[in-house]
């Protein structure tokens, strides 16, 4: 008897259930998955809330039509498969067994278990309310003693202000538990080579150990000087500062302090100290996230980091660290803003596997300034909830402290937030290594005559085209170098070598870059021009200015271009920081000039700090009816997110885009090619695609055909686009 007819001939109650051409029981299904979904839930005290949404959720395929579904899917056409509805009914059953609201939560999770979190109340027909009295046309065989089962309590007391956000997020984080359960129990049986890839057993203990030796072999490696032995009290600060409970803490370190390893640091210790299960390091770009995550898998090995986001594709990871991208098994975790951000609020099933394995965590938010000001009060209100409720430990790592405190002003700000370095202010005091001095307005003439004068010196500005622009005029001179977005990662790492070089040797270097060189690039200039932008901005751009107090002191001059900023974000920004410098000059980076700044900006703001509104549609849920879906849909930190373009100019990457050409299998090439794409507004991007400038292989690589739009100085200028460009004629 074959393995189908068997379990044909089984017992009644535990009917079929294919997957993959294999089959099981579908009682060992719910089992299992119950089992494991309490396992993840009971990291937030939820256990039993995880059992019964795992046991219940597939109770639908108990069904004379699901039965004969399967038994017809593998012979039909996909086109021709009808698709029964199996997820409603275990919704409606919870809902009919206790309904004072806890039947309702478990009914989200079951009901969005494949398809994701609906609605609570909408005009679709796909939302909650209208699921839940749906007539389904199927006669079900369930076990009645399937549902005979004890009710849940909430593992924590709500919070009467807070009680609509705090149901809702356990409803994302239960979801989250069922749906990662599934998927595992699913893949043991569908791909059980896959499965046995899957997190092999770490300990944070170890990696500890491994950071210790490190720590220990730099301070016999570095040179003893002032910025040395500061860097070295802030790790001593970060490494005294991880037996304090769990909680949210602030770590305010100048740029060039160190803190990436001293985080880490604290990270490490903190989590050994309280039974933390993880580390997720936040980083707001993906040029750091790369670099950091190299560090840490030179560090710790390369299994034991994950890095995800948007660049990242698994395919090209290490084989055993590869099915971790799914749900973030993981002991340390490099990802985005986006990426971490955008999970907490999504209704998919696919990324809200991870979200259970956030529980538990040291979440270090990098550059924590960087969080969007539009969707401010939504990451807050997140960052308190999983401190709250789910034993996460955040660290609000910045030279420039946004002032997301409590105060009386901002009643949402965090509370309880602990200073880990002992005396911030003598800190600052202390990494003092710079001069700044306000100009005023400046205009091309006067500013390229001020760069000429000097041997060493970069200039930041805000936009490309102004870039692009004093580059050029510049030029002349000599010994001048252009960095920007608009050059692929391995162009723009190679002009930074040549800089770097450079300046070691003493020789002339005049750079112009836009804002991207303040992102946790290593460079080290004796002045610094600025154009006038947000005080954090300008803190950045000091940061590579006298970074290694190799000069007495380093000069940095902060101008007003004389055109006029473009609206939005860069202008009204600076406008502030015009303020702020008036009334704080000289000394205009002091914590009290930084924390007056996010002040203002915050104030200004006002409603936009949650611009499409998303605690006040939680907020309209008091009823059970939490608009999931649409929430989804409005938080996008990134609403317009770039496009990418492959720029063929080397050996390596003419290779790859010909091995794509021919290649059956597309996966494993985009993590090599990333070193060779630029990003670029969808403008422009249509644009070329329409002109032929830009052809996607394979319908998934586009690829610059009319390589005359990138320049070895200056990147991809896709403004120079002809519309009747002659190679294409030729």
């Amino acid at each position: 008897m074959g393995e189908k007819e068997f379990y044909a001939h089984s017992d009644p109650s535990g009917l079929l259930l294919e997957q993959g051409g294999r089959w099981h029981l579908l009682a060992e299904h719910l089992e299992q998955t119950a089992l494991l979904a309490r396992n993840f839930a009971d990291s937030f005290g939820a256990g039993d809330w995880g059992y019964l949404a795992g046991l219940w959720h597939d109770a639908g395929k108990y069904s004379e039509e699901f039965q004969r579904f399967l038994r017809n899917s593998c012979d039909a056409p996909t086109g021709q498969k009808v698709r029964i509805d199996h997820s409603t009914y275990g919704a409606q059953k919870a809902c009919q067994k206790w309904t004072s609201g806890e039947g309702k939560i478990l009914a989200y999770v079951i009901a969005g278990h494949h398809s994701g979190l609906p609605d609570g109340k909408s005009s679709e027909d796909s939302c909650l309310t209208e699921r839940l009295t749906k007539s389904l046309p199927y006669q079900f065989g369930c076990p009645d003693s399937l549902f005979e089962q004890h009710k849940p309590k909430l593992p924590f007391s709500l919070n009467r202000e807070r009680f609509c956000f705090e149901v809702s997020f356990f409803i994302r984080m239960l979801f989250s538990c069922l749906v990662d359960a599934d998927f595992l129990d699913t893949e043991r049986h569908m791909t059980p080579e896959k499965a046995v890839c899957r997190a092999e057993p770490y300990s944070l203990t170890d990696l500890y150990a491994k950071l210790e030796n490190h720590l220990s072999s730099l301070q016999t490696q570095v040179q003893k000087t002032k910025v040395n032995s500061l860097r070295a009290q802030v790790l001593s600060d970060c490494l005294n500062a991880a037996a304090e409970p769990s909680g949210l803490f602030s770590l305010t370190v100048p740029t060039g302090g160190g803190k990436t390893l001293s985080s880490m640091a604290f990270a490490l210790k903190h989590a050994v100290q309280w039974g933390l299960r993880r580390i997720i390091y936040v980083i707001p770009y993906t040029s750091i996230i790369e670099q950091n995550a190299k560090i840490f898998r030179d560090l710790f090995g390369d299994r034991m980091v994950l890095e995800h986001h948007s660049n990242y594709d698994s395919q090209d990871e290490n084989y055993r660290i590869r099915p971790a991208v799914e749900n973030w098994d993981a002991p340390i975790i490099v990802t985005t803003n986006v990426q971490f951000f955008e999970s907490l609020y999504t209704c998919r099933s696919s990324r809200a596997r991870k979200l259970h394995n956030i529980a538990k965590s040291v979440v270090v938010l990098d550059e924590v300034q960087t969080l969007p000001s539009e969707l401010l009060l939504p990451c807050l209100e997140v960052i308190r909830e999983l401190a709250l409720h789910y034993q996460c430990s955040f660290v609000l790592c910045s030279a420039t402290q946004p002032a997301v405190g409590y105060r009386d002003d901002f009643r949402d700000g965090l509370q309880n937030v602990r200073e880990i370095v002992q005396d911030s202010h003598r800190l600052y005091e202390q990494m003092k290594r710079v001069r700044i001095h306000h100009l005023g307005i400046q205009n091309d003439q006067e500013l390229i005559g001020r760069l000429t004068e000097c041997s060493q010196v970069l200039c930041i500005v805000n936009t490309r085209k102004h870039a692009r622009t004093l580059f050029q005029q510049i030029l002349s001179a000599g010994n001048a170098f252009h960095l920007s977005a608009s050059m692929y990662p391995l162009h723009r790492s190679r002009k930074l070598k040549e800089i770097r070089e450079a300046l070691s040797r003493g020789s002339c270097c005049r750079v112009v870059s836009t804002q991207l060189v303040e992102a946790g690039v290593d460079i080290d200039f004796p002045v610094v021009y600025r154009a006038i932008a947000g005080l954090d901005s300008i803190a950045q751009a000091a940061g590579r200015c006298n970074r290694e107090g190799v000069w007495e002191c380093g000069e940095v001059f902060v101008f007003e271009p004389a055109q006029t900023l473009p609206p939005g974000y860069f202008r009204h920004t600076a406008q502030i920081a015009s303020e702020v410098i008036r009334r704080f000059s000289p000394d205009i980076l002091s914590l009290e000039a930084v924390e007056e700044y996010f002040r203002q900006y915050y104030w200004s703001q006002g409603k936009r700090l949650d611009k499409e509104n998303i605690l006040e549609l939680i907020r309209q849920g008091a009823k059970g009816d939490f608009p999931f879906r649409t929430i989804a849909e409005k938080f996008r930190i990134i609403p317009e997110e770039t496009k990418p373009v492959i720029v063929p100019l080397e050996q390596e990457a003419c290779e790859l885009v010909e091995q794509i050409r021919r290649a059956g299998s597309l996966s494993g090439f985009s993590r090599k090619l990333q070193k060779y794409t630029v990003q670029i507004s969808p403008f422009y991007w249509d644009n070329l695609v329409k002109t032929g400038s830009i052809e996607v292989v394979q319908e998934v690589f586009p690829v610059l055909m009319n390589l005359h739009l990138y320049d070895e100085n200056v990147g991809l200028c896709p403004e120079d686009q002809n519309p009747n460009p002659e190679w294409l004629i030729a």
